[in-house]
């Protein structure tokens, strides 16, 4: 099979001949339909996340799947070859107490598909279990396969704070991209609060305008953290997505947040900011989220398939993937780009 190998840090991909997987007892082969291209890749390609034992060099990356079911090995039951499905990739070791509490994402990071094992830029991608796939009924795989990461972060970080979202509340969303984007709709879908949505790149804060934000912040030209205060009568944020996770946006985050509010990074940029009694709103909370789950992955499925989410996806052949990172790294991609092989 081709797949995109990267040889090593800050170079590019390579599409090769590969050869093709084989599903072991108990594994899915799937036939790759489309595969996201997340910013997390960038990282990695970057050697950003150099400090994860990755395995050795070549590594196929993409962990943003969907496809149909090609071949079930021994022992594996519930699909049927031909299947469209999405993958949830978050695969754990299936017997610790957080997989068996159904958090297989906050198990092993290393077991992920596209990290410790081949992942999707490639045609066909090898699945340890029937039981990461989420059949699909009304998306097409390239449709659906963005709904695997930069869907389910955002659900998950969103779930984490509805509780907060009452009516008269605002909300905030930094950064209007891959994740961003579909946060953006899922706070308007899920909850009666006000939206603001802050981004750098005039294209997203347009982006964010169509998709129903309230209000759009250019922190580049003004004092966002301020301005989301004065928007809500001085009360600040009741809770703050930050879909970048850099010293600026959480500095934002923490200055936007009101009392009894909550801060959820869900962004891989690595920043750091002071976190203290005196220097924070009253008793808020600051707290990180980790992808999502596989039963909240069907979840986001049945939203999309109900037509209440909605991806910005771009469709590029797989052999185009230098291209599309290139893009990514400028800022230049409006929701999600999907490698096709």
């Amino acid at each position: 099979m081709r797949a995109a190998l990267l040889h090593g840090y800050k170079q590019d991909f390579v599409v090769e001949e590969v050869a093709d997987p084989e599903p072991g007892p108990g594994q899915v082969l799937v036939r790759i339909g489309g595969s996201g291209a997340c910013h997390s890749d960038l990282h990695v390609r970057g050697g950003e996340m150099a400090a994860l034992p990755f395995p050795p060099f070549p590594w196929t990356l993409g962990h943003e799947n969907a496809g149909w079911v090609e071949a079930l090995g021994p022992g594996a039951t519930g699909f049927e070859p031909g299947e469209p499905v999405a993958v949830f990739g978050g695969w754990g070791c299936g017997l610790c107490r957080l997989c068996l509490g159904g958090e297989e994402q906050l198990c092993d990071v290393m077991r992920w598909g596209g990290l410790g094992t081949p992942g999707g830029y490639a045609e066909y991608l090898l699945v340890p279990s029937t039981r990461h796939l989420v059949r699909l009924t009304t998306l097409e795989p390239f449709e659906a396969a963005p709904l695997t990461d930069a869907g389910l972060t955002p659900y998950r970080a969103v779930k984490k704070v509805l509780d907060r979202l009452v009516p008269g509340t605002t909300v905030v969303t930094i950064g209007v991209g891959g994740l961003g984007h579909f946060g953006v709709q899922l706070l308007k879908t899920l909850s009666p609060a006000k939206v603001v949505a802050i981004d750098t790149l005039e294209a997203k804060r347009v982006l964010a305008t169509e998709l129903g934000a309230d209000l759009v912040i250019d922190p580049l030209a003004t004092d966002a953290a301020a301005e989301v205060v004065a928007f809500t009568g001085g009360d600040g944020a009741a809770a703050v997505l930050d879909f970048v996770g850099a010293d600026s946006t959480l500095a934002v985050a923490l200055g936007a947040v009101g009392r009894k509010g909550m801060v959820v990074v869900a962004g891989l940029a690595g920043g750091a900011v002071p976190f203290s009694f005196f220097a924070t709103a009253g008793e808020a909370q600051l707290t990180t989220s980790m992808w999502g789950s596989r039963n909240e992955l069907a979840e986001v499925i049945a939203l999309a398939e109900q037509g209440r989410l909605h991806g910005h996806v771009e469709r590029h052949p797989l052999t185009d993937i230098n291209i599309v990172f290139e893009r990514l790294q400028r800022g230049e991609v409006d929701g999600r780009a999907v490698l096709v092989p």
